[in-house]
């Protein structure tokens, strides 16, 4: 872990930039980086959990996050729309990761390609809650997400309870998954080779990894 954080991302001298933010702290205009990051990651977990699940005999959590089938918007789409119509700083999407993987850490459960977009709406709306002065309600990210507000409503509950209502993440967890996320999404080729097998990789247990690069059990 410690070595991940020292590298950071090859050939930017501001590790926030991807964040959107310059070395002062300002906003900088545009897309953030962060996003096709993000979907990058997630997109990637997604793709080795589901071939774990379909060349081994576990048996994934189901839970009220899982749809019957995974929505036409793929990952790219989805966050971008969040970005564009929900306006939460750009850290709320880091955040957003930190809760799935303690989220799927808690319930033993993996991301899949069924359950990846209402989790990334819910823990998006729940870090924007806890961290945005200012935010939109349940209603309004329903409406982005593609959802009713009464699922909306359930989904953030099931979250919350699930999570224990911890939500606090301290500045050394963000730079750690901030950091890890960089590296995961924007990786050279050999790195990327690698990374994608460390995703693959079983601990001892002989379970799969949840979030690609997050350990399992207390990592938090």
């Amino acid at each position: 872990m410690e070595t991940l954080m020292a590298k950071g991302k090859a050939g930017e001298s501001n590790p926030y930039t991807g964040l959107g933010l310059d070395e002062s702290g300002n906003w900088l205009p545009g897309s953030p980086r962060v996003l096709s990051l993000l979907s990058s990651v997630l997109e990637r977990s997604v793709r080795g959990n589901e071939k774990l699940l379909a060349g081994s005999k576990i048996k994934d959590v189901i839970t009220i996050f899982h749809g019957s089938r995974a929505p036409s918007l793929n990952l790219r789409q989805y966050v971008e729309r969040i970005f564009k119509y929900c306006k939460c700083s750009n850290s709320c999407f880091v955040v957003a990761v930190i809760y799935i993987d303690r989220f799927l850490q808690r319930i033993d459960a993996y991301l899949t390609s069924l359950s990846v977009h209402r989790l990334l709406i819910t823990s998006v709306m729940v870090a924007a809650k806890f961290m945005d002065d200012q935010h939109y309600n349940n209603a309004y990210y329903a409406k982005v997400g593609g959802i009713s507000r009464e699922e909306m409503n359930r989904l953030e509950m099931r979250f919350l309870f699930d999570l224990d209502f911890q939500l606090n993440v301290t500045t050394e967890v963000l730079n750690k998954y901030w950091l890890m996320i960089q590296q995961e999404g924007g990786l050279e080729t050999q790195t990327a080779l690698q990374t994608q097998a460390y995703c693959l990789k079983k601990d001892e247990s002989g379970r799969g990894r949840r979030l690609t690069g997050v350990h399992r059990g207390r990592a938090l």
